[in-house]
């Protein structure tokens, strides 16, 4: 069990361990549930994502090549795991 400290302006800083633990890296978002009998719940937000958000994602990328339907399939796995989809 980690113990966290509450500074004066009611901010708490998680350790990396715990950081590493919910698979959260820098700049990711973090869900938290309050429970009813005064818990919290605390995990990695799982992001939504859509198609419309891949499109273009492999433009200029390519320098002109016509990218196999595996290479494409790798990009767009790449691109979910990214956007916070989980991976394929």
């Amino acid at each position: 069990m980690s113990i966290l400290t509450v500074t004066t302006r009611g901010q708490v800083t998680l350790r990396r361990d715990v950081l590493q633990h919910l698979g959260i890296k820098p700049g990711e978002k973090i869900e938290l549930a309050l429970l009813p009998d005064g818990r919290v719940e605390l995990r990695a937000a799982q992001l939504k994502g859509s198609f419309r958000e891949l499109n273009g994602f492999v433009k200029d990328k390519t320098n002109g090549a016509r990218l196999s339907i595996d290479a494409i399939n790798e990009a767009i796995a790449e691109a979910g795991t990214t956007a916070g989809m989980g991976e394929s």
